[in-house]
């Protein structure tokens, strides 16, 4: 029976036998989440997955956070300073704050947060190139000197996903990124329970009773984060059909990202409440490998601008409703106000699998093999995978699917090795707009080779765009930088998009204090 016909009747039928249980525990002080996916790492500098951001906003906070509009407000920091023409910073940290051991959160643990955390973010790299120095000034206070100016200051300590830039104890912070950490002692407001978690089902939080939250009134990460449940579980389940029937019998609170074939199931239950909380959209892109053929010759890469047709990615996840996703995507999301038109025409035109092929013999391609990463236990990466997969065969690639689950995509991911050593080609990545805003944060538009992020692309010319684009002044020239940069996209193409997609979180009615902007279980509690 195809999942779309047994869901029809979800909303009427008692759980079968074979519901696993998630309802234990008492409902007044649990809070039971389902994520958009497995908390797959415990150290959040291990991999960009939105899993293990979440994990990491439950255990840890930042200097800085966004409020609900996205502006930069103090977190962990008191406030700062700045002197010399900004080139120095002087940040306060608040008063009474603790890690999760009970050790006060000092100025020094701040200094070797952040540069762990420098070593791989996009804005963080930048923000080491230009460090004369970086030091403690007392247990409260440190400064950061600059050799060049950095405006985006606030913004990269505040950055809330891909490596937000989490405090953590110096001797924490001290370990290479290269090694994860297996041990949480957190900062943020609620502690892991490492003794019960279930690698691939389970992750358990319980309140940190000594956290001390931010001043001012909740407003996703820039404001107070309230852990008003005693204990917050994780529940991953891979099945969506298996979720929604939990969810609407009570056996799970919230759930993170609603597969598109069940909105309407979950719509029309009187005790769910579906709502857009991140408005931001997701957007869809087919990353290469460059470090290896075929994907290493940009003649290669370009060859598929004939091909891939963003529409068919949606429809396959979205279905035909548009008012759920968006074609015509480029550099930069709808929800930026950087988004343009410049060279869309290379993804709006006719499409044509026999000017891909064309252009692939053109190119010399020598029927190389194409390892295609494809997690199955994640609904929407799976289809999207599925379709990628096939387009690169028809485009004339000789590709093939490595299915494995998400946790060990991500594994191999990471690895730099050629594909028939472990390695990888391609693969399909997801990223929120609050990652894709500016060539500031938008990871994908890194082209500094083996320390960009994964794909490790080198483009000479996107970088001094970048850079041209952080000293720019105003939002008009910023938005001519921007156009310039699209161009350069399709020129070197270190990934292709695929087009934008909007999805929906569901609650059981009677949850209050949700935050628009992130879908995190923070600040929420029970009518």
């Amino acid at each position: 029976m195809r999942r779309r016909t047994l869901l029809s009747g979800l909303a009427a039928a008692p759980l079968a036998p074979a519901m696993p249980a998630l309802g234990q525990g008492t409902a007044a002080t649990t809070f039971r989440y389902m994520p958009q996916a497995d908390v797959t790492a415990l150290d959040p500098m291990s991999t960009t997955s939105y899993g293990v951001r979440n994990h990491g906003h439950m255990c840890w906070d930042t200097l800085y956070g966004p409020d609900e509009s996205f502006t930069i407000r103090p977190q962990l920091a008191e406030g700062h300073v700045v002197e010399d023409g900004g080139l120095r910073w002087i940040f306060t940290l608040r008063d009474g704050i603790r890690f999760h051991d009970n050790e006060r959160i000092r100025a020094a643990d701040a200094v070797a947060s952040i540069q762990r955390w420098s070593r791989l973010d996009t804005l963080g790299q930048t923000l080491r190139a230009r460090t004369a120095e970086m030091r403690a000034l007392d247990d409260r206070r440190f400064e950061i000197r600059l050799n060049q100016r950095f405006g985006p200051m606030l913004e990269a300590l505040g950055k809330p996903s891909s490596y937000p830039c989490f405090i953590y104890p110096e001797r924490f912070a001290n370990v290479d990124p290269s090694r994860p950490f297996t041990e949480v002692v957190g900062s943020g407001p609620y502690r892991f329970v490492a003794e019960e978690r279930l690698s691939g089902a389970r992750a358990v939080y319980r309140r940190f009773e000594g956290y001390v939250p931010n001043p001012n009134p909740p407003s996703l990460l820039g404001g107070a984060k309230i852990g008003h449940f005693e204990r917050v579980v994780f529940n991953w389940i891979p099945d969506a059909g298996t979720v929604a029937a939990a969810l609407q019998a009570g056996e799970i609170d919230m759930y993170e990202q609603v597969a598109p074939d069940l909105r309407a199931v979950l719509r029309r239950h009187r005790d769910i409440v579906l709502e857009r909380v991140d408005a931001g959209g997701t957007v869809a892109h087919l990353r290469f490998n460059q470090l290896h053929p075929p994907f290493d010759d940009p003649a290669v890469r370009r060859a598929l601008l004939h091909s891939i047709n963003q529409a068919d990615f949606m429809t396959s996840i979205m279905g035909t409703d548009r008012s759920l996703w968006t074609d015509g995507i480029g550099a930069f999301p709808t929800s930026s106000p950087l988004a343009n038109d410049e060279g869309i025409g290379v993804m709006t035109a006719p499409r044509s699998f026999d000017r891909a092929r064309d252009a692939l013999r053109a190119a010399g391609y020598a029927n190389q093999p194409v390892v295609v990463l494809h997690p199955t236990d994640v609904v929407n990466n799976n289809a999207l995978t599925t379709v990628l997969t096939d387009a690169l065969r028809r485009s004339g690639l000789n590709a093939e699917s490595a299915t494995s689950d998400w946790g060990t995509v991500l594994q191999r991911r990471a690895r730099q090795d050629p594909p028939g050593q472990g390695g990888w080609n391609a693969l399909v990545v997801l990223f929120g707009g609050i990652d894709l805003g500016s060539p500031g944060v938008h990871p994908l538009l890194r082209g500094h080779g083996r320390q960009a992020w994964f794909g490790w692309p080198t483009s000479t010319a996107i970088e001094a765009l970048r850079e041209e684009w952080l000293a720019a002044e105003g939002l008009d020239a910023q938005k001519a930088i921007a156009r310039r940069i699209q161009a350069a996209l399709w020129q070197d193409l270190p990934y292709i998009p695929l087009g934008q997609y909007y999805i929906d979180a569901a609650y059981r009615r009677g949850l209050t204090g949700i935050q628009k902007g992130m879908t995190l279980p923070i600040n929420i509690r029970r009518a």
